[in-house]
């Protein structure tokens, strides 16, 4: 899966393993050849997943104002191309929560197949786990149209999966896909950091 990244890519998720630990690493054949948001983006080619583990000990999920009201996901921003994975993770955090975090653990590294991509990955997710350190709740960039904010327990992880794969079947322009198929794939990242939550 990641011998289809390029090689500076490559160095630094092994420099990323070596000081936030070995990820879980799958390849996830996504039952579709739509692109639709974000692996139609093409501003990048692949996104963070940040795991934000509040003081409480509760993980924050978010929606956006264009969901549907079932979804409610773990929060990602995208990698810019020329940016690195740790930067983009930190940018992104920032942007979207406000919050100062420390990363702890390098969880999952995930690449997903279309039917019509081959062997090669269409778009990668690399999902660590952050701890909060400080800072308000709040989002700093409004472009994000993030609408609200909740706190799961990380034992919750298995059924936000099961409902973010339920999402209704309705075809929306402003992901330029179906909710279903986006379901289903934002249920992936889910299944994962709860895996390696568990290790």
């Amino acid at each position: 899966m990641l011998a289809y990244l390029p090689q500076e890519t490559r160095v630094e998720l092994d420099m990323l393993a070596a000081s936030f630990g070995q990820p879980l690493e799958r390849v996830v054949d996504l039952p579709t050849s739509n692109y639709f948001d974000p692996l139609n983006k093409t501003d990048r080619y692949g996104e963070v997943c940040m795991v934000v583990r509040r003081p409480n000990g509760k993980l924050l999920t978010m929606k956006k104002t264009f969901y549907p009201p079932e979804g409610y996901r773990l929060l990602t921003g995208g990698i810019k191309h020329g940016e690195t994975i740790l930067a983009a993770l930190l940018r992104e955090t920032h942007e979207e929560t406000g919050l100062k975090v420390e990363v702890e653990r390098f969880l999952v590294a995930v690449g997903y197949r279309t039917t019509t991509t081959g062997e090669a990955p269409a778009f990668y997710t690399f999902a660590f786990l952050l701890n909060e350190v400080s800072g308000k709740l709040e989002v700093q960039d409004e472009d994000e149209q993030v609408e609200n904010f909740k706190e799961i327990a990380p034992e919750e992880l298995p059924a936000f999966a099961e409902r973010l794969a339920h999402v209704q079947d309705v075809y929306d322009q402003k992901i330029n896909g179906s909710w279903r198929e986006w379901g289903e794939f934002r249920t992936v990242i889910h299944q994962l950091v709860w895996e390696a939550l568990q290790q």
